[in-house]
């Protein structure tokens, strides 16, 4: 797996510019000396809140379908659960390919 280390605009930004527009108008960098440092508020764009929103979700999703696991433990106690080789087989194909396919 190739893992792609560009780092992609938002919003038409560039790095720098990301940087420039997250900072509050007015503030410096860094505070002068003898001034003490305050918490300033963020406030998080739509798109932020709504990733936020997404993660949520996805963190009380289930993994996986416990009825369906319980169901197939049990085929598999009784020894009646059959294994379709050529699905399995179909899917690695599929899996392949759509891989292939990403690379181009």
């Amino acid at each position: 797996m190739k893992i792609d280390s560009s780092i992609k605009s938002l919003g038409g930004l560039s790095g720098e510019a990301r940087k420039d527009a997250a900072k509050p108008a007015g503030t410096a960098s860094s505070p002068a000396a003898g001034q003490s440092t305050q918490s300033a508020e963020v406030a998080l764009s739509p798109l932020s809140a709504r990733l936020q929103e997404l993660e949520s979700a996805m963190a009380t999703t289930p993994v996986a379908d416990s009825q369906r696991v319980a169901a197939i433990r049990e085929a598999i106690a009784a020894g009646t659960f059959q294994v379709d080789a050529s699905k399995i087989a179909d899917g690695l194909v599929d899996s392949v390919r759509q891989m292939l396919a990403a690379q181009k």
